[in-house]
């Protein structure tokens, strides 16, 4: 049996070409969402294997076009975990259509806990001020902010616009190196 990794990331929006004029350094140089994506899915498999877990903190995608985020979720490796974030809901705040029906490991959650490396991660889209646990070491991961807020304590920004994660997702080990 395979050894399963853990990876996270957060914000990938795909198929959102107003991503495009954020400003972010990270999106600036795409022309299109096409050429965008198809770069985010290269940096997923190029580091998640298809029996990894893959914890996505928000913001999958943000597009109405079902056909293309179900193809670009099967282009993928891993076995993905939403975690919602905003532009994963419809108006009514409920879980969207373009990502309500894809074959995820579970249900989407806004919430969650996980362990790596014995060590207990609070999983949100949003940045919080303290979280379960985290008077006793816990981490906390999150989206949201795409590198404009910075983390406290154990908690950081695990999105793809933030400078050291290259584009891609992140292993918890390479995630807390700076934090202990």
């Amino acid at each position: 049996m395979a050894f399963t990794r853990k990876w996270y990331s957060a914000d990938l929006h795909l198929g959102h070409a107003g991503i495009l004029n954020f400003g972010l350094p990270t999106r600036s140089s795409f022309t299109s969402t096409e050429e965008m994506d198809k770069v985010i899915i290269e940096k997923i498999n190029e580091r998640v294997a298809p029996t990894d877990l893959f914890y996505i903190l928000g913001d999958f995608a943000h597009t109405s076009d079902v056909e293309y985020v179900r193809h670009c979720f099967h282009a993928m490796n891993g076995r993905k975990v939403l975690i919602v974030g905003n532009h994963d809901l419809d108006k009514k705040g409920r879980l969207a259509k373009v990502v309500r029906d894809l074959p995820w490991d579970i249900p989407p959650t806004p919430a969650m806990e996980t362990h790596d490396n014995d060590k207990r991660i609070h999983l949100s889209h949003y940045a919080h001020r303290v979280w379960p646990a985290s008077h006793h070491g816990s981490y906390h991961f999150y989206g949201h902010s795409h590198a404009a807020l910075p983390g406290i304590g154990r908690s950081r920004d695990v999105g793809i616009d933030m400078p050291d994660v290259g584009f891609g997702p992140m292993l918890f080990t390479d995630l807390i190196k700076g934090m202990e």
